[in-house]
């Protein structure tokens, strides 16, 4: 019989010897051989040396290689296929109507670096593009005394996320709401977070099909990435109370953002990605220079 890690060790092998993808809960073969095996043969996914020595029956082991091929043969990221992805230690249920949560303004949630422009000013909440809503689950965890509004263009995203606020049972601050944009969306806000669809054109092109998996609409920025931004930009501070601040999540897309919006203050933000994936904007900044070139 085999042992967990010499699964996990061989189901490594194969991913890497298929050329999949990764990005989307992990960073290498073999952190995605451990999610899956781990997964398949429900053993906790945060110890494997806990486990790494225990037998694996014949049948549990073709469990775990039918999963690996069905991975390798699809190339759907494996949260897609576990319907599960954690977030700064939370579990989420997600699947093919929304993107996998993977924005970095959760560890800025969870490590308290926006807490210097927040206060008990801070009531409402939004969480724009929220996807499957894990933003907004954590900042109704991370601050209990705040309301979310969680809006999406996308009604199916918004049936995922309706999963994870019942789940972790705040329905009762948590507000799902279809919006195109702000257009649904009076306000004011204390704080908006945004991980809108920022991807350039020419990245879209480029991308592997773990992420072609993904709803385009979550993704697709334009010829610069920044089509969203900036009708947010144009609509934001009308939405946003005096001491408000705006959180955005920008990805790769810094020297397109910094072209479309040469005169805007920001403040970026470091993440475990570097100081160029994440910015912040208070009302007057984006009253003051969000002109767009």
């Amino acid at each position: 019989m085999s042992t967990v890690i010499e699964l996990i060790e061989a189901g490594a092998k194969r991913l890497e010897e298929a050329g999949v993808a990764f990005g989307h809960g992990t960073a290498n073969a073999f952190d995605e051989a451990a999610w899956l095996v781990l997964w398949r043969l429900k053993l906790p996914l945060d110890d494997i040396d806990a486990v790494a020595d225990k037998a694996v029956s014949p049948a549990d082991a073709g469990k775990v290689a039918a999963l690996l091929d069905e991975r390798i043969a699809t190339r759907k990221p494996a949260a897609y296929l576990t319907k599960e992805a954690w977030l700064q230690g939370v579990p989420f249920y997600v699947d093919e109507r929304a993107i996998v949560p993977r924005s970095f303004v959760a560890e800025l949630i969870a490590d308290g670096s926006i807490d210097y422009w927040l206060g008990e000013h801070t009531q409402r909440v939004l969480d724009l593009c929220t996807g499957n809503g894990s933003l907004a689950v954590l900042a109704a965890m991370t601050y209990p005394d705040i309301t979310v509004d969680a809006a999406d263009l996308s009604a199916e995203a918004l049936e995922v996320a309706a999963i994870n606020v019942t789940r972790h049972q705040l329905d009762a601050r948590i507000r799902l709401v279809e919006s195109d944009g702000l257009a649904s969306l009076p306000g004011p806000y204390d704080l908006v977070l945004c991980n809108p669809p920022y991807v350039n054109s020419a990245s879209m092109a480029a991308l592997p099909a773990e992420y072609r998996a993904e709803p385009e609409l979550a993704l697709a920025g334009g010829a610069d990435g920044m089509d969203f931004v900036r009708q947010l930009f144009a609509d934001a501070p009308s939405r946003m109370s005096e001491e408000a601040v705006l959180v955005l999540e920008i990805g790769n897309e810094r020297e397109y953002f910094e072209a479309a919006f040469p005169q805007l203050e920001v403040v970026w933000l470091e993440t475990s990605a570097g100081e160029d994936q994440v910015l912040l904007a208070t009302r007057a900044a984006l009253l003051a220079g969000a002109g767009v070139r």
